[in-house]
């Protein structure tokens, strides 16, 4: 894959899940490869990438557009989350290094939801070591993955303080599990944490379109 094409495809790929290019939103080759400044054949290559992210669908034989988001779509997203996250969780506490999750685990208690953006690097540095923790690349890679269209999500679900504060709790139970080396108890906090996660995204979502 060429210099050109991987550089499209992160700016695209950038612009969707930002919502800078919103749900629907055509993905025009030539306005594209103009607007970039390179030719059509590496925007092509991006936008196949694109369609294999499900970032973007083909419309009716007229070109591409950006993937939509409904409730539905974030509840067939949250089903498989729940299967990888879940099996993520349970590998994590079976073999972690204890010191890595004791240093999220202190972290987390002290942590406020006020800042988000430290908050959720936190949450990020969270899913990073449970990737590294879990010794499971394919597992990896598959959330990878859900974690591009969970960061769409999020862009479009209104933070709720009180929301925010029950997911940090949450969040320490897991690496509490992890760190005790409960993968049972690690698994079933993920679940709940879904579960509730899952909630709170609907409704926000169904207040954005009322």
């Amino acid at each position: 894959m060429g210099r050109a094409s991987d550089t499209a495809y992160a700016t695209l790929r950038a612009e969707i899940v930002d919502g800078v290019l919103r749900s629907g939103s055509g993905l025009a080759e030539v306005e594209l490869s103009t607007r970039l400044g390179i030719s059509r054949t590496p925007v092509r290559e991006a936008l196949a990438r694109l369609v294999a992210d499900g970032l973007a669908e083909p419309l009716g034989g007229r070109g591409l557009v950006v993937s939509p988001l409904s409730a539905d779509n974030v509840t067939e997203l949250f089903e498989l989350r729940q299967a990888l996250e879940q099996q993520a969780a349970a590998l994590a506490a079976e073999r972690r290094d204890p010191a890595v999750f004791e240093s999220l685990q202190r972290e987390l208690r002290e942590i406020g939801t006020d800042d988000l953006a430290a908050y959720y690097d936190l949450v990020a540095r969270f899913d990073a070591a449970v990737d590294v923790a879990m010794r499971n690349p394919y597992l990896a890679q598959a959330l990878a993955g859900v974690r591009t269209h969970l960061s769409r999500i999020r862009r479009l679900s209104r933070d709720n303080p009180a929301r925010l504060r029950d997911a940090a709790r949450e969040h320490l139970l897991i690496v509490d599990a992890i760190v005790d080396g409960d993968a049972r108890l690690a698994a079933d906090a993920t679940r709940v944490h879904l579960y509730q996660s899952l909630k709170s995204t609907l409704s926000s979502l169904e207040g954005n379109h009322a």
